[in-house]
């Protein structure tokens, strides 16, 4: 054959026309889609007022959540505008746990990017700890704690038990409870309970709750005023949930009204924090404020004295007189103590007498030891 009509990769169809059209088929997909819609229009915003008519197909998909969840004995991930709210805690305000280091076991029921096992918990590896997003379910773990949020009637979607567990008062009481309240109770190896709480001590049992609510912060500074001896705990900058956990103890057991922490930078009411505190979160309210120094000065306007600690405090503990008024105690981190704008806020700063040469205390303990003297004085005072 002439030419180089033998050679490799020679073309053997002819070079491609001018483009056909569609015959008026795609004529759809020119068309525009309209205008933007507000947030207060989009069914799927937070924003979504509710006035308007959910298209078809969202509320086919809402319907089909709602199916689901049911059946899987969770809550859905999707609210109808109008529902009631399923937040847990005793304030009145939105329910924004923070996420810190340290958040620890919780884990969450489904979310987005992560699948779940069988029994509806996330996969999680023994021993990885989980960072739960914003809103959405936490897993309280540990027979007391459990027990505790039961009995406040803390809003509860599901309860995991371990198979084989070995029963005492606590676990009958936990069962019967879930029981009475139609709770959905899921039997489960010990081996997923383990991967649902991320291999932290759980004591066989799990509970699954929604986020938590937190009380505004005017409310919290109000009821306290209301008492005969208002007394608050500030926290600033504490980042281990295991020491707001005993903090929260500690205020419930020596008469505190609330307990406030800023919402950056520190830990919040995580399952961590809940199982430390061995549920008395279910009965100090505790707030979040968005600039601590600014509460702090809100607190001083409404009659508060606020005390911190610190190593070097000016003032004695033992000789804090003033322990008997309405008072806020200002506990630091656990590295630095008191931040500088938090330290000059303070009305005077607080030192704990220790007899050996240790430098400082644990956060936490340094909290409890104060409110133990407070409660001391003014026991002593009535």
């Amino acid at each position: 054959m002439a030419g180089n009509s033998q050679r490799r990769g020679r073309r053997l169809t002819s070079k491609a026309g001018a483009p056909k059209g569609t015959g008026g088929k795609g004529r759809d997909a020119l068309a525009g889609r309209g205008r933007t819609l507000p947030a207060d229009e989009r069914p799927w915003h937070k924003g979504y007022s509710g006035t308007e008519k959910l298209p078809q197909r969202t509320a086919w998909k809402q319907e089909k959540e709602r199916r689901s969840a049911a059946e899987e004995g969770r809550a859905p991930k999707i609210g109808k505008p109008g529902t009631k709210d399923t937040t847990w805690g005793k304030g009145g305000g939105r329910g924004v746990p923070t996420n810190k280091s340290g958040r620890g076991a919780p884990a969450k029921s489904g979310g987005r990017g992560r699948p779940e096992s069988r029994s509806g918990g996330p996969r999680v590896a023994p021993g990885r700890r989980t960072n739960p997003a914003k809103d959405t379910p936490e897993l309280l773990v540990g027979r007391n704690p459990v027990l505790e949020s039961l009995r406040a009637n803390v809003p509860t979607t599901a309860l995991y038990v371990a198979q084989g567990l070995n029963t005492d008062d606590r676990i009958s009481e936990i069962v019967r409870t879930a029981a009475d309240r139609g709770i959905a109770m899921l039997e489960v190896s010990r081996a997923e309970l383990d991967r649902m709480t991320g291999g932290v001590l759980h004591q066989g049992v799990g509970l699954q709750v929604p986020p938590f609510r937190y009380e505004p912060f005017e409310d919290l500074t109000a009821a306290a005023l209301e008492q005969p001896a208002p007394l608050l705990v500030a926290l600033d900058g504490v980042t281990d949930p295991r020491n707001l956990g005993a903090v929260i103890r500690s205020a419930a057991a020596f008469g505190a009204q609330g307990v406030f922490v800023p919402e950056r930078r520190a830990a919040g009411i995580t399952a961590t924090a809940w199982r430390t505190s061995a549920g008395a979160a279910a009965r100090v309210p505790v707030a979040q404020v968005t600039n601590l120094t600014r509460a702090l000065k809100a607190c001083k306007d409404a009659g508060f004295l606020v005390v911190g600690l610190d190593a070097d405090g000016e003032t004695d503990l033992y000789h804090l007189e003033a322990a008997v008024g309405p008072l806020v105690v200002v506990v630091g981190s656990e590295g630095r103590g008191l931040s500088r704008l938090v330290g000059q806020t303070c009305d005077l700063t607080v030192g704990i007498p220790m007899v050996s040469d240790v430098e400082s205390l644990n956060a936490s303990v340094a909290a409890a030891v104060t409110l133990a003297e407070v409660a001391r004085r003014r026991a002593t005072e009535a």
